[in-house]
This record gives C-alpha cells, sequence and structure tokens, in this order.
C-alpha cells in the first residue's frame, strides 16, 4: 500500500472540487477547486523567488482559510512548514524563523503589526497571507513574481485551471515535512521535527477511527500552529472533504456556542479547558440549586433529570456530532465523572508534539474512563515499571508517528529517543490488561515528599480547581519542602456574590483546610497565596509551570 501523504491532499481536492471546504466564520469561503487554484499561486511566487523543495517557509497568524492554503500550498511544493503560534512573544517569533532558517515568513496582519524585520536579517520577504502582498521584500525575484502573479498564472493556464491540473510532488515517507516548536513548559522551545510518515500515519488513523464523510462540517478552535489542532482539525477533514470553519478571533465560550449552534459540526475536537468551561459557567449551576440537589436523590427523577442534563449538553454542541474527543491536557476528575453520569458521548485522546501527535485513543463507547485510550494503530505503547498494571512508571512509544528528532538538537533528540527507537514521553502513567493507559502525572513535574513519596502537584490542582471561587491553581515546593499553592481565583464569580478582597482570601484559606482534609499528610498545602492575573500557558493551555516555581 502507498503511504503518500500528499496523494490524500491531490486526491481530496479533485474528489470534492465544487464542495465548500474553508469559511472564515462570519466570513468568505472558499470551495475545493479556490484553495487548488490559490495553491497554484503559492507556487508561482515560489518557484519565481527561486525557493527550492527543502527550504523552510514559515507560517505564523491566527486560524483562518488563508492560513490552511499557505501551510497546504507549502507542503504540496515540496518546502518545509514551519508552523509558529500566533501568541508567541515577538521575540520567540524572530527566533523561531532564525533558528529553522527559513526563507520566507507569511504573516497574518495582527501578528505583523508586532514584528520587526530588522531582527530577522536572513529572511528574504514577508508575505501577508490574505492578498500576498508583500510587506518586506529582500529579493527582486519576490517583487517580479508578486508583480506579475495573474499574467504568470495565466501564462501557466491559458484555458483556465481545471481539476486535471492538480497534480503534486509526491513525498517520501522519512522526508522532513513540518518543523514544529513546541512550546516548552519546562525550558526553552524545540522544533520537533515531523516526517511525512507521522503525518501519513495520524490522516490515516483518523480516516480509520472517525467516519466523517465528504460535505461534513466541523468548527476548527485550537491553534493550527500546533500539532493537535493542525491534524484533527484540518488535516484530516480536508482529507474527507469536510467543510471547515475557522473561529478567526480568540475563542470565548459565548463564541463558540454561537458558532455550534450554526454550525452543529459533526465532530468536536476540543481541551479540556474549554469543556470545563462550557460546563461550570452553563450546566452545573442549573443543577447546584436546592430543588435539584434533592431531586437528584430520586433515582426516577435522578434519570428523568439526567437525559435532560444530557440533551441541554448535546444540543449546546450544535447536536449533529458523533463524539466529542478531549486532549492535550489532563480532564478534571470531578468534571468527567459528571459527563460519565449523563452518559455523555466523549472520549480522552493522549499526544505530543513529537508524534505528530496521536500516541492513544478509544472511540467514545469503549472508552474506560480515567483513562486516554490504548495505543493507535502502528504505534507501540508500553509502561517502564516492575508491575506497569499497579506500578506507576514513564510511558514510552514507538512507531511511524514518532518525529525525526529535534532541529539542530542531537543532545535532546538522543535524550528522548533511545537506541532502540522508544521516545520517552516524560509523563507516568499505568497500563492495564486491555493496554488502557492513564497518566499520573508528568516525571518533570513529580515533586518527591519529607520521606520520599511521589507528590503529583497535578492531582492536588484538581481537587483545588474545583472548590469555591478558585478559577486555576498551581502548587509549588518551598525550601523547607513544604507545599503551598499559587491560586488565581474566579474574581467575577467572587464580586458577584458580593465578596470584597478580604472576603476571597478568607475563602481560600477554608479551601486550603478543607483539601487538607481529603490529603495525606505528606501532601498537604501549608499555605495559600492569591495570584492577581491568569498563568500564563502554552499553546496547549498547559501553564508555564517554570516561571512560577518561588512564592
Amino acid at each position: 500500500m502507498e503511504q503518500s501523504f500528499i496523494s490524500f491532499i491531490e486526491q481530496s481536492i479533485k474528489d470534492n472540487w465544487d464542495l465548500d471546504a474553508l469559511t472564515d466564520y462570519n466570513g468568505a469561503t472558499l470551495q475545493y477547486k479556490d484553495v487548488a487554484r490559490k495553491i497554484e499561486k503559492i507556487h508561482i511566487i515560489f518557484e519565481q523567488s527561486g525557493i527550492k523543495e527543502g527550504d523552510k517557509i514559515a507560517i505564523c497568524g491566527r486560524n483562518s482559510s488563508h492560513w490552511g492554503v499557505t501551510f497546504l500550498a507549502t507542503l504540496t511544493y515540496g518546502a518545509i512548514a514551519v508552523p509558529i503560534l500566533h501568541e508567541f512573544k515577538p521575540d520567540n517569533v524572530h527566533n523561531i524563523v532564525n533558528h529553522s532558517e527559513s526563507r520566507l515568513l507569511f504573516v497574518g496582519d495582527m501578528v505583523w503589526e508586532g514584528l520587526n524585520e530588522n531582527a530577522m536579517p536572513n529572511i528574504e520577504g514577508v508575505v501577508l497571507m490574505n492578498d500576498y502582498s508583500v510587506l518586506v521584500s529582500r529579493s527582486d525575484k519576490l517583487d517580479f513574481a508578486r508583480n506579475h502573479l495573474n499574467e504568470l498564472f495565466g501564462k501557466k493556464f491559458p484555458k483556465n485551471f481545471r481539476r486535471e491540473h492538480v497534480e503534486y510532488k509526491k513525498d517520501e515517507p522519512e522526508t522532513l515535512a513540518v518543523i514544529n516548536y513546541t512550546s516548552g513548559t519546562t525550558s526553552y522551545s524545540k522544533g520537533v521535527m515531523i516526517p511525512y510518515r507521522a503525518l501519513w500515519s495520524n490522516t490515516q488513523f483518523a480516516f480509520d477511527v472517525l467516519q466523517l464523510k465528504p460535505g461534513n462540517k466541523l468548527v476548527s478552535m485550537l491553534p493550527m500552529a500546533h500539532m493537535y489542532g493542525l491534524s484533527f482539525e484540518f488535516i484530516y477533514e480536508f482529507c474527507v472533504g469536510c467543510h471547515i470553519y475557522f473561529l478567526t478571533r480568540m475563542p470565548s465560550p459565548k463564541i463558540i456556542f454561537q458558532a455550534f449552534a450554526e454550525i452543529k459540526p459533526n465532530l468536536v475536537v476540543a481541551v479540556p479547558l474549554i469543556i470545563e468551561k462550557i460546563i461550570k459557567k452553563n450546566i452545573l449551576p442549573k443543577l447546584q440549586t436546592p430543588t435539584m440537589k434533592i431531586l437528584l436523590k430520586v433515582p426516577i427523577i435522578n434519570d428523568k433529570i439526567k437525559a435532560a442534563v444530557r440533551e441541554q449538553m448535546i444540543h449546546a454542541f450544535g447536536g449533529e456530532f458523533y463524539e466529542v474527543i478531549v486532549g492535550g491536557a489532563a480532564f478534571n476528575q470531578e468534571i468527567e465523572q459528571f459527563l460519565r453520569s449523563i452518559e455523555f458521548p466523549y472520549t480522552v485522546g493522549y499526544g505530543m508534539t513529537e508524534c505528530a501527535p496521536i500516541i492513544c485513543y478509544e472511540d467514545w463507547k469503549e472508552f474506560k474512563p480515567g483513562s486516554c485510550g490504548k495505543a493507535v494503530k502502528r504505534m507501540e505503547v508500553k509502561v517502564l515499571s516492575p508491575d506497569p498494571h499497579n506500578i506507576v512508571g514513564e510511558i514510552v512509544c514507538k512507531g511511524p508517528n514518532v518525529m525525526l528528532g529535534y532541529y539542530k538538537n542531537p543532545e535532546a533528540t538522543a535524550e528522548v529517543i533511545d537506541k532502540d527507537g522508544w521516545m520517552h514521553t516524560g509523563d507516568l502513567g499505568v497500563i492495564d490488561e486491555e493496554g488502557n493507559v492513564t497518566i499520573k502525572g508528568r516525571s518533570k513535574n513529580m515533586l518527591l515528599g519529607s520521606s520520599g513519596q511521589n507528590i503529583y502537584p497535578e492531582e492536588i490542582e484538581d481537587k483545588l480547581n474545583n472548590m469555591p471561587y478558585v478559577a486555576e491553581s498551581i502548587v509549588i515546593q518551598q525550601h523547607d519542602g513544604r507545599l503551598a499553592a499559587l491560586i488565581y481565583p474566579d474574581f467575577d464569580d467572587a464580586y458577584a456574590h458580593g465578596m470584597k478582597d478580604e472576603d476571597i482570601e478568607s475563602a481560600m484559606e477554608t479551601n486550603r483546610v478543607a483539601l487538607n482534609s481529603e490529603l495525606p499528610s505528606y501532601s498537604q498545602i501549608s499555605r495559600v497565596r492569591i495570584y492577581p492575573e491568569e498563568f500564563e500557558k502554552t499553546p496547549k493551555k498547559s501553564i508555564k509551570r517554570f516561571l512560577y516555581q518561588e512564592l
């Protein structure tokens, strides 16, 4: 069986020529044939500017149909895409452009305002994604290409551009396709080198387990500069012939709800934070009333209420989806129990940028609550532990999804990929007889108690985040070995209940006492400190813990 990732793209464009492909929510729509035409125009710009196969093209902007087109054009030309998260600070963007040796940078208008071309001395040009206008040019060839683009296109396709003109160079499995810079919660970003075999294997996995069809709809909420959103909210759907809607603004729960109601997606891909916000703000308050609490204790009424709540939840996501896939970070246990109790069709997957990204997954009907599924097809997963069923150990994996290594960083590569090809994830977990993997924390975050006990701060934070007026928290170890919690309170909620700052402080102290009553003595919290603003996060919305190691 031929493993060509580019064939997926070429075939989909030809098969779905007249279908809607990409829409900027509340904006313009491109059909598959429009995408193909734009790809040809970018290829002309590349060709005329002297871009060769294997050259790097950086892409930085909010999710949009132009972003998607630029990415597809880069790969189908044989160049290497370097997606950069638009939320990165300007010096981060400059560093990645420089480190990756990108020759051109495609930007969204919002991003360009903060950037400085002088900080990127080797770039040959900066191009605005939405109309290919050249913002910075250090190349006459690039200027010529842009000024004569339509004329060059007309010469290439004199009798207008048709389906049979779509023919792209085929890829080789080991060839580098994408360099994706990780956020690095614990250190500086590293460029993950993703080969075509990993893109092919991730896309083939999705074809095997997710039953989307041409014309199905999906809302893209996760940043495409991140492998999770790129693979499962864009690449797979495009290869199927779906219609993808991009939420071009920062997706607040309100905008997400509105989009779901209008678009009615056939699949929902999300991070826990989005689901948790929706449940906390819209569903739980209705169940917390005294009457509801009594009714939930009566079995027959209880079932009716659960059915009604499930109905509400399904309606909130548009009502047409097969399942909600949650990934990217740990899921809050209480929220997960709640979803389980109403039989909501959700599942939790597990992956990392270094596997482009998928490692484990299970369909919602078979999914074991609390786990993150089983090793996906073509991947092997094991837990390095004397008793992997019961004793926590590091999760390692192997297979075609694994990266080639970190760009220009053989030392870091050798630290994570061993001589037998096993990728060491840095995550800790157990695996049951059926192969379900349950994550117990990141080994990098694990703290040691006074008598050598393993303390997983995420588990404590999980409990704390469910307490009154807590928005988010970080548990850290102080110099004397005792634990402290930094808490960012839900100020809006507290003020809405008429609380003042000193009331919030005493509420947090009450929370601390209540929390400690549920924890073993070695992992109790000795003090709490209120933090005035949200904690800084990575693209996956994990807190950048390394920034908060001191009280």
